[in-house]
């Protein structure tokens, strides 16, 4: 019987670590979908790129450094398990985990949540960022920066300990902060070092909009990573308990459909038009906003903090705007500021909800943010003074596809856009 749950559990971590992954096609798809037609085969190479070296960066020394295994005495902050990655004896039976999963699974389901913060950096900065100083900065991002983060909670690092009155531990489920908002601060940094793309904001302050050349694919994107969220968030219960499981992609889902119908109404009374673009950030802010607390609320809470997030998404885009923070997909909005309200929701709603935990929510999100920002202005600052980090204008106009690539996702149907 214990094996045959074993079996199950592992079963359906496997399968959970396939729709995370799953998610990057759908990132890809939102991306492109949103950005111009004369820069889909960079922003394609960009993810790709992201996947590929995620993982070998994962595998070289970043599940080490984000799971060193904190002792008594050690400070919680870092430490440092070894490069490379070797099954410990009793990783692949019952022993490990509680009998969630092996350790390969382990190993192979904290590796499709590494790339994600990075991800989120490309949609951010696409249409004007120089190739190889992206290239750059993802590895030193994803290879340092993510899994120093994610070892002060999900390693048993300082975090996970910190406690104010009777609350202990800082509570991030599947990653509201150690995932989203990760990439959100570095996200916003670079927005600022890079500047808006050319003819975003006029000298009179106006925003131009610059529309994406596929609406569909953004559909299409969304709908796929709501699909991965249940991997997301259903592979981070940690195995198959039916509960917990089931519980948990009910508050997601519910979170989901909640941000959509936000956004779109409250973009409507706003804007007064029907935005599909709102109404599938809305989408994705649910998610996020849920993402922190998805096995601790109910499914009223969880509708309750999908509509917030949905609504803080329109304003946050809105706002961006008029700092002339230039984000063409909205990944600031929706993993930044939707994650940061998603953490801070745990102290509000839900099992955990007390005062306390909303202070430990907020100082941990304080914490990491003042890491993540100091750490991305840091590694941006330098490529920007050495090798730079935006393309000429010239390439900007024509079309990172043909200066960078040299060559057209769309060479049939090749239209001249500025």
């Amino acid at each position: 019987m214990e094996n045959a749950i074993f079996t199950a559990n592992n079963v359906w971590m496997m399968l959970c670590t396939g729709l995370v992954f799953f998610m990057h096609l759908g990132f890809s798809f939102l991306e492109i979908g949103l950005t111009r037609q004369k820069n889909t085969v960079n922003i394609l190479f960009k993810n790709v790129f992201i996947i590929t070296v995620g993982l070998l960066l994962y595998y070289i020394g970043g599940f080490n450094l984000m799971y060193p295994g904190f002792e008594d005495g050690d400070s919680g902050f870092f430490k440092f398990a070894g490069f490379g990655i070797a099954a410990p004896d009793g990783g692949m039976t019952p022993a490990y985990a509680d009998g969630g999963y092996t350790w390969w699974t382990d190993f192979l389901f904290q590796g499709m949540f590494a790339a994600t913060a990075a991800t989120i950096v490309s949609g951010a900065v696409a249409e004007r960022v120089k190739l190889p100083s992206f290239f750059i900065f993802t590895i030193i991002y994803v290879g340092l920066v993510y899994p120093i983060v994610g070892s002060w909670k999900w390693g048993g690092g300082f975090l996970d300990s910190l406690t104010i009155g009777e609350a202990s531990g800082f509570y991030d489920f599947a990653g509201s902060t150690l995932v989203h908002s990760v990439g959100g601060w570095a996200a916003i940094i670079a927005v600022a070092l890079l500047g808006p793309r050319i003819g975003k904001y006029s000298e009179d302050g106006s925003v131009r909009a610059i529309p994406g050349h596929s609406l569909p694919f953004t559909t299409a994107g969304v709908l796929i990573l709501w699909l991965g969220w249940f991997g997301f968030n259903g592979g981070s219960v940690l195995s198959a308990d039916p509960e917990l499981t089931s519980l948990t992609l009910v508050t997601t889902s519910l979170a989901a459909a909640a941000g959509g119908v936000s956004a779109f109404l409250v973009s409507y009374f706003k804007f007064k038009n029907f935005d599909l673009t709102m109404f599938l950030n809305g989408i994705l802010g649910g998610l996020v906003s849920i993402t922190a607390g998805a096995d601790q609320m109910s499914p009223n809470d969880a509708v309750i903090i999908g509509l917030i997030g949905g609504a803080i998404i329109v304003f946050a885009v809105s706002l961006l705007d008029k700092l002339k923070l230039d984000d063409p997909v909205g990944a600031i909005a929706v993993h930044l500021i939707a994650g940061i309200w998603g953490t801070l929701a745990v102290g509000l709603f839900g099992a955990l909800a007390s005062a306390d935990q909303f202070l430990v929510q907020l100082v941990s999100v304080g914490i990491v943010g003042a890491f993540c920002v100091i750490s991305a202005f840091i590694i941006l600052l330098i490529l920007k003074v050495t090798m730079g980090i935006r393309v000429s204008k010239e390439e900007e106009l024509e079309g990172l596809d043909i200066h960078e690539h040299g060559m057209d996702a769309y060479p049939d149907f090749r239209m001249k856009q500025q």
